[in-house]
């Protein structure tokens, strides 16, 4: 499991050289993500994408949960019903498996409109021209990356660790 460090950076050229650091301590570019204030030329930096960017996971967890059950519930109640004349665990699993699909579809697409909740308290320094690094290293690393970059870069701000994040994205 990985746990996503973030370090706000006061310019570009101090994020590349963290960057190209990191890389150096063989942290994989996949798990390096950039965030800047629109218009800031990233060039070569690993910019973040909709995933980091938005809540899409987190509504497509919460709604694959939300639909799921409620499909279970509009599956019994057809199961139940009298007049419908429908039955059997096939119909309920059929519901379940609409449910979560919808569910999960529609709670993802309105999580992409929305900052992701973990990156809103930074929204302040990004608008007023820092960049925020996040990165993605393994728990048994997490001391190890922070002290390297504290001590090669005391301008970075290292703001906190999240808990553990799921193996994808």
């Amino acid at each position: 499991m990985r746990r996503r460090l973030y370090f706000l950076l006061p310019n570009v050229n101090k994020t590349r050289e963290t960057v190209n650091e990191l890389l150096l301590a063989h942290v994989d570019f996949d798990h390096i993500h950039v965030m800047a204030r629109n218009g800031t030329p990233m060039k070569d930096l690993p910019e973040a994408s909709i995933i980091q960017k938005s809540n899409m996971i987190y509504g497509l967890e919460r709604g694959l949960l939300i639909g799921g059950f409620t499909g279970i519930l509009a599956g019994i109640i057809a199961s139940l019903s009298p007049t419908l004349g429908l039955g059997g665990g096939g119909l309920i699993l059929a519901c379940a498996f609409a449910g979560a699909a919808v569910g999960a579809w529609s709670s993802s697409m309105i999580g992409s409109d929305n900052v992701n909740y973990r990156i809103k308290s930074f929204e302040k320094s990004i608008e007023e021209g820092q960049l925020l690094l996040m990165v993605d290293v393994p728990k048994n690393q997490v001391d190890a990356i922070t002290q390297m970059v504290k001590s090669h870069h005391p301008e970075a701000r290292i703001e906190r660790a999240d808990p553990t994040i799921p193996a994808f994205p």
